[in-house]
Parts: structure tokens; sequence; C-alpha cells
């Protein structure tokens, strides 16, 4: 097995055969793989020239001219490589601004626990668009990575050895000993019916319950993908009406994508989905000012999803899951999707719901393996709770 060393030859050599040198004192194979987009005389054991054919639209890169567009084609090819070796049983990047976005794309796509370490630069600024859903480790640089000083040294040093520890040191869950592992969304509002459910299930399952905020359903979803969770309950959708409206809480378009790809069993219902995240009162989008909006804590404003913006988002959830081969059940709580949905609450809005429901159930094709099933009841009320639980064993069985 063998840590992946990654960088730009060109600009970062001296600093990547420092890395490389300590990794290989351990007794672990070290492979320098070059990303550089320019060519030049230094040896790596993976050269760009190598990376650059497994570029997916088969251009060439090294050499071009705008670099911005070299740095996008060199990531999305380093990312078709590193998904294919066999050997790799961690990953090191050094990276300034660019390369830190060209050699997270690549680890982004390996899968939840492989070691991944990241020097870079921008690490002590807003990292989450590097990291995503991934469980990158990023470490700031602290001087720029341009040669070897008494700060460099050290960081990198640190980082070599972090490696080391993190393979040597590898924890390894015994799957034949453990529970199957199930993923459950949930967000305050509907932590009630999340409990009650994982109540139910955590002597027979390893619950993982993941908040809905965005990186949350991103995360959920990446364990699917890496088949690390068996099943899942997806309580609480809310991050698709961020996804539409603009709050600050979407999982992207890609939310449903791994179900839809790895045919997991999958429960569903729509928890949350009367409201939009934004931040502070005075960060509501201009054209969002006059809607109902409700002041959860000072540093975030929930916006009542309204009856048209609901009905668009059902035919978005239907069409997803008519995409999904496995087996589906997805449970429309009729009496309210949320703590504030319930009458003499604010976000009480049996209209704005019923066109939820409406979309999904006329838009929904239901087969033996995907069932839609409509319950008279709030989605916190334990019989609904106790309904999830009913259908999500029977689909694992």
């Amino acid at each position: 097995m063998s840590v992946y060393i990654i960088g730009t030859c060109d600009t970062k050599y001296e600093e990547l055969l420092f890395v490389k040198e300590i990794i290989e004192k351990s007794d672990i194979k070290g492979k320098l793989v070059d990303v550089s987009t320019k060519p030049h005389q230094n040896k790596a054991d993976i050269s760009n020239f190598e990376i650059e054919t497994y570029s997916p639209q088969k251009e060439k890169i090294i050499n071009i001219n705008d670099r911005g567009k070299a740095i996008a084609l060199m990531s999305e090819a380093l990312e078709n490589f590193i998904i294919k070796q066999q050997d790799l049983s961690g990953v090191i990047g050094l990276g300034g601004s660019g390369g830190t976005s060209l050699i997270s794309k690549g680890m982004r796509a390996l899968p939840i626990g492989i070691p991944k370490i990241l020097v870079s630069t921008v690490a002590s600024g807003n990292i989450s668009h590097y990291i995503g859903a991934s469980d990158i480790f990023m470490l700031y640089s602290v001087t720029d990575i341009a040669g070897i000083n008494r700060i460099s040294s050290i960081v990198l040093s640190n980082a070599a050895k972090a490696m080391i520890g993190m393979i040597e040191k590898r924890y390894d869950i015994k799957i034949e000993n453990q529970k199957i592992a199930i993923g459950l969304t949930m967000f305050g509002v509907t932590t009630p019916c999340v409990n009650t459910v994982r109540k139910r299930l955590e002597n027979n399952y390893d619950c993982l319950v993941f908040h809905a905020t965005g990186s949350g359903g991103q995360s959920m979803e990446k364990l699917v993908e890496s088949g690390m969770i068996g099943g899942v309950i997806d309580i609480t959708t809310t991050e698709i009406c961020d996804l539409f409206m603009g709050g600050v809480m979407s999982a992207t378009e890609d939310r449903l994508g791994a179900i839809i790809r790895t045919k997991i069993p999958y429960v569903g219902s729509v928890g949350a989905m009367d409201m939009v995240n934004f931040g502070p009162i005075n960060t509501v989008p201009e054209k969002y000012k006059n809607r109902n909006l409700y002041i959860h804590n000072p540093q975030v404003t929930l916006m009542r999803t309204t009856a048209s913006e609901n009905a668009e988002m059902g035919k978005w959830i239907a069409n997803k899951l008519n995409q999904c081969e496995g087996y589906v059940r997805f449970l429309l709580p009729l009496k309210g999707v949320s703590m504030l949905d319930m009458e003499g609450y604010p976000f009480y809005d049996p209209e704005a719901d019923k066109a939820l429901f409406e979309s999904i159930e006329r838009t929904l094709i239901q087969t033996d393996r995907r069932k839609l099933i409509k319950l008279g009841l709030h989605i916190n009320d334990a019989e609904f709770a106790n309904a999830l639980v009913e259908h999500f064993l029977e689909i694992m069985e």
C-alpha cells in the first residue's frame, strides 16, 4: 500500500520530496504524483503527462495558456486517476489556492475513512467548498509553500507524521460484528420524530443522525455512496427548500442522487419542508422581506414556503423518487411537517402543505417497490414515527 503525495512538481518539488522522505522513513511507500500544468524537468513517480491521460475530455492540459481552464481540467483528470488506484492507503497534498482547488476535488472523490491531508495556504479561511461532505483534514501552511525553512519544515513534518499515524494506527471497524449502519436526517423541528425512530431501531441498527444543514445531507449521501450505510430514513428533506429558494442550507441538486445510484432501501418524508433557512434577519434577500419570516435565533431566520413553491418542490421530489430502482416508501404527515407547522404556530398553513402533498402524489409513479403512504398525523406524532419504522423494517427484510 502507498501514500500518494500530490502537488505541482514545477513549483512545490522540494516540499513534496521533503514529505515523501519522512513518510518513507516509516517504511510506508510514498508515490509522488505531479499535477503541474506546465512541463518541467523534475521527476515524479507519476508524471503530469500520465495524469493528463485521465482527462475525461481527452484534452491536452499541459501548456494550455488559460491557467484556470488548465487547473479545472487537471483536477478532473486527477479525480479520474485517483479513484482507480488499488494500492492507495492515504493521500497528502500541498497547495496554494490553485493547487488546493485542484487536489481537493480528487480527495473528495475518495471514500470516507481513507486518510486525506491537505496542507494549504488558504486553510485559515472558509474551507467548506474544498472539503464538501468529505473527511479531508486541512492544515494551514502558515508561510507560503515556497522552500524548506524553520516554519515550513515543522508544518510539513507534522502533516507527514499525522499521515503515518493515521495509517499505522488506523481504526478498522469489524463489520461482521457490527450492526448495519443506517442514516437518519433531523432538524430541531423534527427531533421528536427522529428520536422516536432512533430509539426503536438502535438495538438492532447503528443509527447515524445527520443534521439537515446542507452539509449534513451531503455527508449522509457520501456515506451511502461509499457503501458505509445500509439503509436510509430521510425524515427531514428541508434542504430541498434551500436549494429552490436560495437558502443557506442547500445540499445541492444532487440531493437523493446517491439513493438513486446505489438503490439503497429508502424511507422518506417531508420534514421541515415548510421552511427556508437564511442567516440573520438583515441577510434575507430583498424579494423575501414581506414573506412570513420567523427569527429562530439571532443567526438563523426561517421563511415559510408557499403553496406554489411546495407544488414545484413536490414535483421535484417525486421525479427523483421515480428514478429509484431500490425499495422506496415515502410517508406524508397530513397534519403538519414541523414543530412550527401546527395550529397556533407561525408556519401553520394547511393549504401550502396540501399543495406539497398533492404534487408528490400526482407525480410519483407507484410500483410494488415504490409506494406513497398518506397518514392523518403530524410528523412529530409517535404514531407517525412508528409507521416510518414499520415500513423501514419491511423493506430492509
